[in-house]
């Protein structure tokens, strides 16, 4: 029945696709060029004929100065022609080339038509022939940051590249003259031409769009390049994009705004962590310039780890990553902080309801160096002081995050970044009980270019990640602490051989040390003090991958990505018979290799550009993942454990196939994605029933290992130019697995599992002063177990589960609004106050639910649900100078 299932899911969207393709057919008969006309000229000015053509016709044409101002005449005659054969007919002879440009034609000189003075042969023949590089970087003008995914496009051709990760950017064309535009969100257009006779290098400045209506829009920075570029699955999203999301408490949170989008799910009320495509919390790969960050979430995940005012760029990755990313089955979460201001000095900052934050950046050296220092804290702790009970006022309730940065230009092909995190989250009840945990990173990374076509980025990283949780009582104490720490070396090399095919490739060395728990206990807490062994282990990784345009309409990625995971001693290691019972140990030395899993990870995608408007994309990719996170709930939590691999534990191994259609609807001003996928996962892992997860034994007593698979659809629909702006987004998924020793060694559902998820998402600029928002979201509620049974013993209720994952909380949907007022906006200041309702029409959406003795009959049971948030106003005042 399951797979029975499973192929008529994937008929159906079999026939979605195929229904798409034959809309599709209409789109194609509105190329411009086959617009059929009926016109005469008679040695008309260049000029004057286009303008003739666009009053008869009512196509557009797109062209420069040196065309405008051509003493080029044209002739035709032509009755009821395609405007593709009017054009080659007036434009014989003459050193004209035309070609479409969305629902305009572009027109351009081609040097290669023109005369040549006899005079003057190919003096030089480098100049005449051949290709040549254009290079250089992007960044914007008003600050030096360098700008992510900026896209250069060569007009009147299928020339076009975006800028890397550190704004750096290579095209390689014929030796000519072209007329070239870079685009990135909030900028205006940069136009300009080049005489492309030698390798050029050309560093662009964009300048900031202050017409542009502060939108919150999802997509790439370019649409078209959203169609050709076969990457799936990817969505790039800046700061200025989540301005106006409502949120909770008024705290702008970048998670928060993907959990919008389809494919990633929230994993609770008011929670910071997400699922991507079927899977779970752990096997998504964060990283904040580059250092792993394995808790990215405050106070129990209501808040995440990061500060929008610290921020430049998140990308996603659900499908298809790119080679250099590996650690994660499901997703990559690949954040960037600013680099700083490099122009000049400058503050900014917010108040809000729990938290305020201030962010300072400016330069060091004007042009060459700048520092980013950004800070918040939440200050619910004050107002418990104010308490007359003196065990609330000596409780503690706050988080804190830092960040920092520096960069440093040594030179036309040098630049240096440092940068850092420190988070940490204290909760405390007058010294009686709490629980502490915090994040730091540090990454140091140099980028160099090697020529035009090379380019280099070394990075040495750290990051640790601790907790601690304590217990005080007149008759015992307990105290928990874990860890994780790594060092990390990468070397990442992006070729740029021609202008068919862009190399990656690289290394990436982890050492991994992990303190699984260290145990103080006194008294009868019914734990024995203990210090489990540290965990050492070696990550290794090499990786190529290339981009190919096999032609203006077929483009290839392709790569493999070899990884190595070795357990490294000193400690002891076990075997387990099928009940978890430790049959034998070995000890290891310091340094001594235990054993090493070695991974292949291919990945291909192609993509099939149907025209200027219209793609289809495919993809394979396998990922390896080998820590992994032990939990038994949904929300993120501190004592989550981190594991790695052992002799026991294999790396978790993910094969997903994707099938993608990508639409820019309505002259560009709306974009249609659908996207499906199938994935399988081997070395799942899940507790025991009736795991005990304090236990002093090894954690492999505690778990089984089986696999699992996740299969569904996304469907979204964004309108992205205007006053009114927004998306809607669609998931339809199921996420199974199968392990043995539980549920009857049958499939059962995952915890993440939600047949459906709807997000609606929508914002509207009312006026210059005001913008409004709101968002409305529905999903199926997580799977659970319930009790269906219970028996007593001794006067008291035990309660009898079965089945895993057989149940279903309740369908979880909330309304959300904001508007944003503008105060005052001068050259040199800003200000804002923000206004959002959480849960607008107040929906108690079940947070958790617990079942007991009826009080009135305590043979029966009743249900207690438990309510996190109903009517939650805020306001924030932030400011800008």
């Amino acid at each position: 029945m399951k797979r029975n299932g499973q192929v008529r899911f994937l008929t159906c969207i079999a026939i979605v696709l195929l229904l798409l393709l034959i809309v599709q057919t209409h789109a194609w008969a509105q190329d411009p060029l086959a617009k059929r006309i009926t016109i005469t000229l008679k040695n008309e000015p260049l000029k004057t004929a286009l303008d003739k053509i666009t009053n008869i016709s009512g196509i557009k044409f797109t062209y420069n100065e040196q065309v405008a101002s051509s003493t080029v005449k044209l002739r035709v005659s032509a009755k009821d022609s395609p405007l593709s054969t009017v054009l080659n007919d007036a434009f014989t002879g003459q050193p004209l080339q035309f070609s479409p440009l969305g629902a305009e034609i572009f027109i351009r000189f081609d040097p290669a038509k023109e005369k040549k003075p006899e005079a003057e042969p190919a003096a030089n023949p480098a100049a005449s022939q051949g290709k040549r590089t254009l290079s250089g970087t992007i960044k914007y003008a008003s600050t030096g940051e360098t700008i992510i995914a900026a896209t250069l496009r060569v007009a009147g051709t299928n020339y076009a590249t975006s800028s890397n990760e550190y704004g750096f950017y290579s095209i390689t064309l014929p030796v000519g003259t072209y007329s070239i535009s870079v685009n990135a969100v909030g900028t205006k257009s940069y136009k300009t031409t080049i005489d492309l006779n030698k390798n050029t290098s050309l560093n662009i400045a964009l300048h900031d769009d202050l017409n542009e209506l502060e939108t919150v829009t999802i997509t790439g920075n370019n649409d078209r390049r959203r169609v050709d570029n076969p990457q799936m699955g990817m969505e790039r999203l800046s700061i200025s994009e989540t301005k106006n999301v409502p949120v909770l408490l008024g705290e702008r949170d970048l998670i928060k705004t993907l959990q919008l989008l389809p494919g990633v799910k929230t994993s609770g009320e008011g929670s910071g962590g997400f699922f991507v495509r079927g899977g779970s919390a752990d096997q998504n790969m964060i990283l904040l310039d580059e250092a792993p960050v394995y808790n990215a979430s405050h106070l129990l995940g209501f808040f995440s780890t990061f500060n929008s005012d610290a921020i430049k760029n998140v990308t996603l990755y659900k499908s298809g990553m790119p080679a250099q990313y590996g650690g994660g089955l499901s997703s990559v979460l690949d954040v960037k902080m600013n680099d700083g201001n490099n122009q000049k000095f400058g503050v900014s900052g917010g108040v809000g309801l729990i938290a305020a934050r201030i962010n300072v950046e400016g330069p060091i050296q004007k042009e060459k160096s700048s520092f980013l220092i950004s800070a918040r804290r939440t200050y619910a702790d004050l107002f418990l002081k104010l308490s007359s009970d003196s065990n609330v006022k000596n409780s503690e309730l706050y988080f804190y995050d830092v960040n920092l940065k520096a960069n440093y230009i040594l030179g036309n092909k040098d630049r240096l970044f440092i940068s850092g995190y420190f988070g940490k989250d204290v909760l405390g009840a007058d010294n009686v009980a709490g629980i502490n945990w915090g994040n730091a990173t540090a990454t140091l990374r140099w980028n160099h270019v090697f020529s035009s076509k090379l380019f280099s980025n070394t990075s040495a990283i750290f990051s640790n990640y601790n907790y601690k949780i304590k217990s005080i009582d007149d008759e015992s104490s307990l105290s928990l602490f874990s860890q994780i720490r790594d060092w990390n070396f990468k070397q990442d090399m992006q070729w740029y051989a021609n202008d068919k095919n862009t190399l990656s490739f690289g290394l990436n060395s982890i050492y991994h040390t992990i303190k699984p728990g260290e145990v103080q206990a006194t008294g009868n807490s019914g734990l024995l003090s203990q210090e489990l062994q540290n965990r050492y282990s070696l990550e290794n990784a090499v990786y190529a991958s290339n981009t190919w345009k096999a032609s203006n309409t077929l483009s290839f990625t392709y790569g493999l990505r070899v990884s190595a995971f070795s357990i490294l001693g000193k400690g002891d290691y076990y075997t387990f018979d099928p009940e978890g019972n430790v049959t034998g140990t070995t000890s290891y030395e310091s340094g001594e290799i235990v054993k090493t899993y070695v991974n292949l990870e291919p990945r291909i995608a192609a993509a099939i550009q149907l025209n200027n408007s219209t793609s289809i994309k495919a993809s394979y990719v396998r990922n390896a993942q080998n820590l992994h996170l032990i939990s038994n709930s949904n929300s993120s939590s501190p004592t989550d454990r981190w594991v790695a691999s052992t002799n026991v534990i294999k790396p978790e191994l993910s094969d997903q196939v994707s099938l993608g259609y990508y639409k820019n609807l309505g002259n560009d001003n709306y974009e249609l994605t659908v996207e499906t996928y199938y994935k399988t996962l081997q070395n799942q892992i899940d507790y025991r029933n009736g795991a005990n997860i304090y236990t002093n034994q090894p954690i492999e007593t505690q778990l089984l290992y089986g696999k699992g698979r996740a299969y569904g659809a996304e469907f979204l629909l964004k309108k992205k130019n205007g006053k009114l702006t927004g998306w809607i987004a669609y998931t339809i998924s199921k996420t199974e697995r199968k392990i043995d020793g539980i549920n009857s060694n049958n499939w059962y559902n995952a915890r993440q599992d939600r047949t459906h998820d709807i997000s609606l998402v929508t914002m509207y600029q009312l006026s210059k002063k005001w913008s409004l928002s709101a968002n409305w979201v529905f999903s199926t509620g997580n799977a659970v177990t319930f009790p269906n049974g219970k028996y007593k013993l001794l006067g008291h209720s035990y309660f009898y589960f079965s089945d895993r994952n057989a149940d279903r909380m309740p369908s979880y949907h909330r309304l959300d609004l904001g508007a944003t007022r503008l105060l005052k906006q001068t050259k040199k200041y800003s200000s804002e106050l923000s206004f959002s309702l959480y849960n607008a029409y107040g929906r108690e959406n079940a947070y958790r639910i617990t079942f007991r003795d009826k009080e009135t009959d305590p043979n029966r049971t009743e249900a207690v649900r438990t309510t996190l948030f109903r009517f939650v106003p805020s306001i924030s005042y932030n400011f800008k100078f």
